[in-house]
């Protein structure tokens, strides 16, 4: 079952990171179907956060898209190379995200190896959130796309991550966060392979 806005729109962005595991995420990018199951995420959000990038209400072209009712993307680049793929959440103005950091491969796995030009399924395939938009397809050219559309979805298909198999800690490379980068709003199925490498 397609992930409706309803999901994106509820005001708790730690929750719906948390939620976001065992949900999986799909790609239809010139008729190619390719998609995963998402084993690791991290919550942003725009209250009591210097992490975020609407922290203090920051306003700019990029993060223009933040400030739209929860349930499209906000994918932008990284090191002039890498894609992030975020989540807008909340309700319009209150510019929560959350960041998929780590994708179990399920669907169309040799387009995935394609791009990201790999010759075998391995933890560099999707492990890690700029190696997952590469195989997915995602680039900055999909900001603002509707998450309850055709391009570029999330499904349910009813699978709970019971919390003993949830690994809780503090969020990657916001070190200039202050404080705010010890909260644990990173979320991590314990025992999977395709969880990012970075501890």
């Amino acid at each position: 079952m397609k992930l409706t806005s309803e999901f994106y729109q509820r005001p708790d962005v730690v929750q719906i990171a948390r939620d976001l595991l065992g949900k999986y995420l799909y790609t239809n990018i010139n008729g190619v179907l390719t998609g995963g199951r998402i084993v690791e995420t991290e919550a942003y959000a725009h209250l009591n956060d210097q992490a975020c990038h609407s922290h203090l209400g920051r306003y700019t072209a990029r993060t223009s898209i933040m400030y739209e009712a929860g349930g499209v993307a906000y994918a932008y680049l990284i090191y002039g190379r890498y894609t992030l793929f975020n989540i807008i959440t909340n309700e319009a103005g209150k510019a929560d995200a959350v960041l998929i950091r780590g994708l179990e491969p399920t669907e169309g796995i040799p387009e995935m190896l394609l791009r990201r030009g790999l010759t075998s399924v391995s933890s560099k395939l999707t492990a890690g959130p700029g190696l997952l938009t590469q195989a997915l397809g995602i680039t900055t050219k999909h900001y603002g796309t509707d998450l309850t559309g055709n391009l570029i979805w999330l499904e349910d298909h009813g699978e709970s991550v019971p919390e003993e198999m949830v690994r809780t800690s503090p969020r990657v490379g916001i070190d200039y966060a202050g404080l705010d980068a010890a909260l644990p709003w990173r979320f991590r199925e314990l025992g999977s392979k395709w969880t990012s490498p970075a501890k």
